[in-house]
């Protein structure tokens, strides 16, 4: 029994060690970030539009962190996107209008208020998290529109005015700064993200999302987790709507209604959750197909984007990619099958 014990260890120490999934960089991804380059030099009338997906790029992936990674449903993500839109506008409009710092406070403001929430909304479930979400949310739309000498109301926080980005580059109607300052900001918290899922600590995430009641058993502490993934999202959440206060120079009550947190979960399942380029791609296609079909239908462009949705989720279930991962998993079977007869 001793010697199978030692050819045991013997055998372990063996193995290799259990490794997190690799963050390795592959052509396609390579090629995803390039195409802003182009959007820049063939696209030059778009580059607005271009830095709004950017923007709503972010706050997806704030969400996705949430959602697709660690399970908890949130209808009301939109209160930390106006939190960072007001903070970033209201430091303007006090004559601080130097963007960097007034985005990284934007972003403070939303982390703190989640943190602070994060307590109420990870001890439920689904459809508490839900009820919990929303109506944090709507007492913050409320707030703001009450407290019009502060927030502007329903006419929105005017006189937003920001210095040069770096002191160099001014942000012109063009879009081209806002274009590049969106970009980066994406880029950054994109790799942020990325790295924060291929770690241990997102192996976790992953781990309550699917079996919430197991992970005690092997020592993790559920609730600490969640606290600190939701204060992380509602940090990023901050950064995308300080990021549009400061492109736009304006910050409407829309911010924080309830239509841009649904919006979000839109943008999600039409990328699928779960995989951050999801997140992406499912802001680019939202954006593109709003402003066409508002462009053809102003009135009933709503409609369409419904029947988009349906399809959609009728025809591909996990998104855009979970379609294209499932197209190209059917074709490596029907590849190995046909070499199999051969």
């Amino acid at each position: 029994m001793k010697n199978l014990s030692l050819s045991s260890l013997s055998i372990a120490n063996m193995l290799p060690a259990p490794r997190v999934p690799n963050d390795r960089w592959h052509k396609l991804e390579i090629v995803f970030w390039l195409i802003p380059f182009a959007v820049f030099f063939l696209l030059q009338g778009y580059l607005v539009l271009a830095a709004q997906i950017m923007i709503l790029g972010i706050f997806a992936l704030s969400l996705d962190l949430l959602l697709g990674y660690a399970g908890v449903v949130s209808l009301g993500h939109a209160a930390f996107f106006g939190l960072g839109a007001y903070t970033a506008g209201l430091l303007a409009v006090h004559g601080w209008g130097e963007p960097i710092s007034g985005m990284l406070l934007g972003a403070v403001v939303a982390g703190v208020f989640g943190f602070l929430c994060s307590f109420l909304v990870v001890r439920g479930h689904d459809l508490t998290r839900l009820m919990v979400t929303l109506g944090i949310c709507l007492m913050l739309y409320e707030v703001a529109n009450k407290a019009a000498f502060i927030t502007g109301g329903v006419d929105g926080l005017w006189g937003v005015s920001m210095w040069k980005l770096f002191g160099v580059f001014e942000f012109d109607l063009a879009g081209r700064t806002a274009f590049f300052y969106s970009f980066a900001m994406l880029f950054i918290v994109f790799l942020g993200v990325r790295r924060l899922v291929s770690s241990t600590f997102g192996l976790s995430l992953i781990g309550i999302r699917e079996g919430v009641k197991r992970m005690p058993a092997i020592g993790v502490d559920v609730n600490r987790r969640l606290v600190v993934v939701y204060t992380i999202s509602a940090f990023l959440a901050g950064i995308a709507g300080a990021l549009l206060a400061q492109t736009t120079q304006f910050v409407g009550l829309d911010s924080l209604g309830f239509d841009r947190s649904a919006d979000l979960l839109i943008v999600l399942v039409l990328g699928g959750t779960g995989r951050l380029y999801g997140a992406l791609i499912g802001a680019v296609v939202f954006m593109i197909a709003k402003d066409q079909i508002a462009n053809i239908n102003p009135v009933y462009w709503q409609f369409w984007i419904g029947l988009l949705l349906i399809v959609i989720v009728m025809v591909g279930r996990g998104g855009i990619l979970g379609s294209i991962e499932r197209f190209r998993e059917n074709r490596r079977v029907r590849a190995a099958g046909q070499g199999g007869r051969a």
